[in-house]
């Protein structure tokens, strides 16, 4: 009989502990189903964007998604990755995801500790000879009023719109024979407008002073929209002085790309047609590292900037590594190449989330003259026109 009573008891605690356990993962599902019905129901303003997100896991490093990835599907654990991809670490995963700092990586500790280190704080895409992360594009960022100061300024266009002749006669370009039509496919602006170039600025020197109001980086623009135009691609120039509508809305040069952001949005909606974004600005690095000699003749250095602090870049990306891949092809050393920017201190999307195939081009820097400038404009024409033609041919056999 207390055989009876103590296997009773057993099996009625063991009933309870089942019925608890049971209870706890009711509540836990009821929680999960919860959660989920609040996130997908509530208002678009108060859900978690994917900015948000993009940002959180922008700092963990990819092998770990590797290896997340290696846990469903063992073939991921199998394939031959580069050898950046590291075995995972758990402890220096629980560091990064608790403090935000890779131990492998003494940039993510100095950059919030040392004034201007964060500057160092990008990914190289591609790097063009002689290019590493002391050698980036610098985008600075003076105070409005700087920008904004009256500068006299020198332009000989009739020269800055010629190549000397070569053997007494210059060849005429001839006309594509290819052609968009009416329609304007390409939609360029320039987010810091008034970014100007020293040798055109009377008695200035300081390149942070490269600031004019007519002589500046709009005219790379103008000058890249007519070479593209006559390889058949329609062009359209945006002339938006930037620098104004900030100074309008009381705000500061770091809002530059909320001031140029309506417009980009206004162009895409208004033309259907439009399927690349170039943003040109200018660098401010100085003529040793902004100039490439090609067979005699000073070029101004290209380099392509994507942001990395918007989700869904990789086209971006791609069509940028292509066109430093095709330039370096044909001219090498005239693309410095591509790099991600993002981060504290940064825009880190620069109007890219609006479309596919927008990208910023840093064209030459403060030492760089427009003759320089519209030898590069013309190379980046003609390799972009033979990027988008080859581009078309493929949807229209597809």
């Amino acid at each position: 009989m207390n055989n009876l009573r103590q296997i009773g008891k057993k099996i009625i605690v063991s009933l309870l502990h089942s019925l608890q356990r049971g209870t706890i993962w009711i509540i836990i599902l009821s929680l999960l189903f919860i959660s989920i019905g609040f996130i997908t129901t509530v208002k678009p303003a108060y859900r978690i964007s994917s900015s948000v997100i993009t940002h959180w896991t922008s700092q963990v490093d990819s092998s770990v998604f590797i290896h997340l990835l290696g846990m469903e599907n063992k073939q991921y654990t199998k394939m031959n990755y580069s050898d950046d991809i590291q075995d995972l670490s758990m402890t220096d995963l629980l560091i990064e995801l608790t403090t935000n700092i890779r131990p492998n990586d003494v940039r993510s500790l100095l950059g919030r500790e040392i004034p201007s280190f964060y500057a160092y704080d990008q990914k190289i895409i591609v790097a063009g000879e002689g290019i590493d992360y002391t050698a980036l594009p610098i985008e600075s960022s003076p105070p409005l009023d700087v920008v904004l100061e009256e500068r006299d300024a020198t332009v000989d266009e009739e020269e800055t719109d010629k190549e000397p002749e070569e053997e007494g006669e210059k060849q005429k370009e001839p006309e594509s024979e290819h052609t968009t039509g009416e329609n304007k496919v390409v939609f360029i602006y320039n987010t810091h407008n008034r970014e100007s170039f020293l040798p055109h600025l009377d008695g200035v020197k300081d390149p942070n002073l490269a600031f004019h109001k007519e002589v500046n980086i709009t005219k790379v623009s103008d000058h890249l929209a007519e070479s593209l135009e006559k390889k058949g691609i329609g062009t359209q120039v945006d002339h938006t002085d930037f620098t104004s509508v900030l100074n309008q809305k009381g705000w500061e040069y770091w809002q530059s790309y909320d001031a140029s952001k309506p417009i980009v949005e206004e162009a895409l909606a208004g033309n259907s047609k439009i399927n690349y974004v170039f943003d040109l600005h200018r660098d401010s690095r100085r003529r040793e590292d902004t100039t490439s000699t090609i067979d005699g003749k000073d070029y101004a250095s290209l380099f392509f900037v994507i942001g990395s602090d918007y989700s869904n870049n990789e086209k971006n990306v791609a069509l940028a590594t292509k066109l430093h891949d095709q330039i370096e092809e044909k001219y090498p050393g005239l693309s410095r190449g591509v790099s991600q920017q993002g981060g504290a201190g940064r825009n880190g999307v620069y109007n890219q989330n609006l479309s596919d195939n927008a990208i910023l081009i840093e064209v030459g820097g403060v030492d760089n003259t427009l003759t320089e400038l519209y030898r590069s404009a013309d190379v980046l024409a003609e390799v972009f026109s033979n990027y988008y033609w080859d581009a078309e041919a493929v949807q229209e056999d597809s």
